[in-house]
């Protein structure tokens, strides 16, 4: 098989995806008049261990990582899976929210498919309300919900590309909104040289707009009299975009010692609606089996995330008969909360 075709393939494709990607994130990406006027901006949050102790610099993929974990990151990290996978991932946020992540893949062959679930629980809320504004034993809830079913396939031993479309729906009280987006990305592995190469276009879909009956009210209009029925008003929620972005990474592998291998991650992102961000990670795996990991976010402005932009994590992988069980944990540290901390659970057959 001619290599510097493949090699060609890769770049025109990467070079499509990227022209996409720049005219869909439109040339104000990043202009500070946009910051916050996105929704669903939960999308932007890593929901795994190993991706958050990274820096969330997993675009490229690494060989030997749970599928149903690379693909959040990269549709085609789905491609890694070989057979049948599951993982559970529990994240404890700031303000005691709760971020629960599941998925299952199944592999046929050259091509990989798989089902994911992301869900956020804010627990019980206090109702505070403009005619009560004291809080009361009262409660409501909330909860974020992202569903995706995702489609990855090998081209070659080099070349694989991948696709996830998702569900998007949110909830808080009596009102409720919805959005479907598409992700897809390509990864290229150069060789035997332990480079990765990977692109990714996230969080592509339609405005995300409230509607339910908690955005009616009964008042009285200005002309009526004071014992006059009251009329039902509804507020129209306008729409907003979902946080779109474009990533491009890259990781290097090289074997260190006989039981010690060194990973080496960076990643660029260009974000619609926030600041771009630059993320390096580095992975130090011993006898296959024990890994320490460490991660940085750089960001123009750090003032604007409550992150400090450390990140660090460990994992074990576990080989037991046939079954591969991986365990991670990592830890984001913060400014003005506690630290974030996660754990992730992930069985491959």
């Amino acid at each position: 098989m001619d290599m510097n075709k493949l090699s060609r393939n890769f770049l025109n494709a990467l070079v499509v995806i990227a022209l996409l990607g720049m005219s869909v994130l439109d040339a104000n990406a990043g202009d500070d008049k946009r910051r916050g006027t996105a929704g669903a901006s939960q999308l932007l949050v890593p929901v795994t261990a190993r991706s958050a102790s990274l820096g969330t610099s997993m675009t490229s993929g690494l060989t030997g990582m749970n599928g149903l974990e690379a693909l959040y990151a990269n549709p085609a990290g789905l491609a890694l899976n070989k057979g049948t996978a599951a993982i559970f991932s529990r994240m404890d946020y700031v303000a005691d929210i709760g971020v629960n992540y599941f998925g299952v893949a199944q592999n046929f062959g050259n091509n990989n498919i798989a089902f994911t679930v992301n869900s956020w629980d804010f627990g019980d809320i206090p109702l505070q309300t403009e005619e009560s504004p004291e809080i009361s034993s009262v409660t409501y809830n909330a909860s974020f919900i992202t569903a995706g079913l995702s489609y990855a396939r090998v081209f070659t031993d080099r070349i694989s590309a991948g696709a996830t479309f998702k569900v998007v729906s949110e909830s808080i009280d009596d009102v409720s909104a919805s959005a479907v987006a598409v992700d897809m990305g390509m990864t290229y592995v150069v060789g035997e040289t332990g480079l990765r190469l990977g692109v990714a276009l996230k969080n592509i879909g339609t405005d995300i707009q409230y509607s339910g009956v908690g955005l009616t009210q009964q008042v009285q209009l200005p002309s009526q009299p004071g014992n006059a029925t009251n009329n039902a008003l509804t507020f129209e929620s306008e729409g907003v975009e979902l946080p779109s972005l474009l990533n491009f990474g890259v990781s290097y592998t090289r074997q260190m010692a006989e039981s010690a291998v060194l990973t080496v991650l960076g990643n660029f992102r260009s974000n619609s609606f926030d600041q771009d961000q630059y993320s390096s990670g580095v992975e130090l795996g011993l006898f296959d089996m024990l890994y320490l990991r460490g991660g940085l976010d750089i960001i123009g402005d750090n003032d604007l995330s409550f992150f400090t932009g450390t990140n660090f994590g460990a994992g074990v992988d576990l080989d037991l008969s046939g079954t591969r069980l991986q365990i991670d944990y990592a830890l984001r540290s913060t400014d003005y909360f506690s630290n974030v901390s996660m754990i992730t659970a992930a069985v491959s057959l």
